[in-house]
C-alpha cells in the first residue's frame, strides 16, 4: 500500500551526470526510469521536476559574464533537455510519459497548465514538468514547490545525493548528524540549505511536506513510497 497517492518528485540535474563530468549518463538515467516505473506500477500518480545543472546553471553563467536573464533562460532549456531524456527512457520501458513546458515550445512539449497535468496523471501518465517556472531569477527548487502545490501533491520527494538533512554538509563535516524529521521553522533558525528560501517558504505557507532522500541508491524511491524511514521528513 503506497504511503502517498500523488507525488511531486524533484530530481537533481547534477545527479544525471552519474560518473561523467557533464551531460547525461545513460546508466543513471535508466536507473531513475526503472525506479519511477516501480512506483508507477503501484498506482502512484507522479509529477516530476528535474534540474538542469548537468548542462547549464544560470547563476554560475552570470558570474562568468552571461546576462542573468539569458543565463536563466539557458538553464530552463537545459531542464527541457533532461525532461525529454527522462521521458524517452520511461517510454522505452513501457511507461507513458508526457512533457509539459513552462514556456511555449510545441512540438517539443505541451504548454503547462495545472489541469492538463492533473488529467494526465489521473489517466496513468507520468508528467514531467519542465522549464522551471518560465521566469528568470527562480530556481528549479522553486519551480518544484510551485508545481507540487499546483498539482495538489501529497508530498514533494526531493531526490539528492545524500540520505537526508544533516546539521552540516556530511560530505565536508564527518561529525554532522542526520535529522529523521525537522520543521520548516527549524530549517530557518538553523540556517540549513535544504532548498532556496523562496522554495522553502512556499512549501511552508502551503503546507506541502518535503521528504529528502538519496535517489542515487537504486530501490530507495520505492522504500519511500512504502513508508520506510530512509530520509528526512520536513513539515510545519
Amino acid at each position: 500500500m503506497a504511503k502517498f497517492n500523488r507525488i511531486l518528485l524533484k530530481l537533481s540535474g547534477e545527479s544525471l551526470m552519474g560518473e561523467q563530468r557533464y551531460g547525461i549518463d545513460e546508466k543513471r538515467l535508466g536507473e531513475y526510469a526503472a525506479q519511477i516505473k516501480e512506483i508507477h506500477d503501484m498506482g502512484v500518480q507522479i509529477g516530476i521536476v528535474i534540474g538542469g545543472g548537468n548542462i547549464f546553471r544560470g547563476l554560475t553563467g552570470a558570474g562568468k559574464g552571461f546576462d542573468r536573464v539569458k543565463g536563466d533562460q539557458m538553464g530552463m532549456l537545459a531542464t527541457v533537455i533532461n525532461s525529454l531524456a527522462l521521458s524517452s527512457a520511461l517510454t522505452a520501458i513501457g511507461v507513458k510519459a508526457r512533457v509539459l513546458t513552462a514556456i511555449r515550445m510545441e512540438p517539443i512539449g505541451e504548454f503547462y497548465t495545472k489541469w492538463k497535468a492533473i488529467d494526465s496523471m489521473e489517466a496513468g501518465e507520468v508528467v514531467i514538468l519542465s522549464g522551471g517556472t518560465g521566469n528568470p531569477y527562480f530556481t528549479t527548487d522553486t519551480g518544484s514547490s510551485l508545481r507540487g502545490i499546483e498539482i495538489e501533491a501529497d508530498v514533494m520527494l526531493k531526490g539528492t545525493r545524500v540520505d537526508g538533512i544533516y546539521t552540516a554538509d556530511p560530505e565536508k563535516d564527518p561529525t554532522a548528524t542526520k535529522f529523521n524529521e525537522i520543521t520548516y521553522d527549524e530549517i530557518y533558525n538553523l540556517g540549513l540549505k535544504v532548498m532556496d528560501l523562496t522554495a522553502t517558504t512556499m512549501c511552508k505557507q502551503n503546507n506541502l511536506p518535503i521528504y529528502v532522500f538519496n535517489m542515487d541508491v537504486v530501490g530507495n524511491l520505492k522504500k519511500v513510497i512504502d513508508g520506510e524511514n530512509i530520509g528526512t521528513y520536513v513539515h510545519n
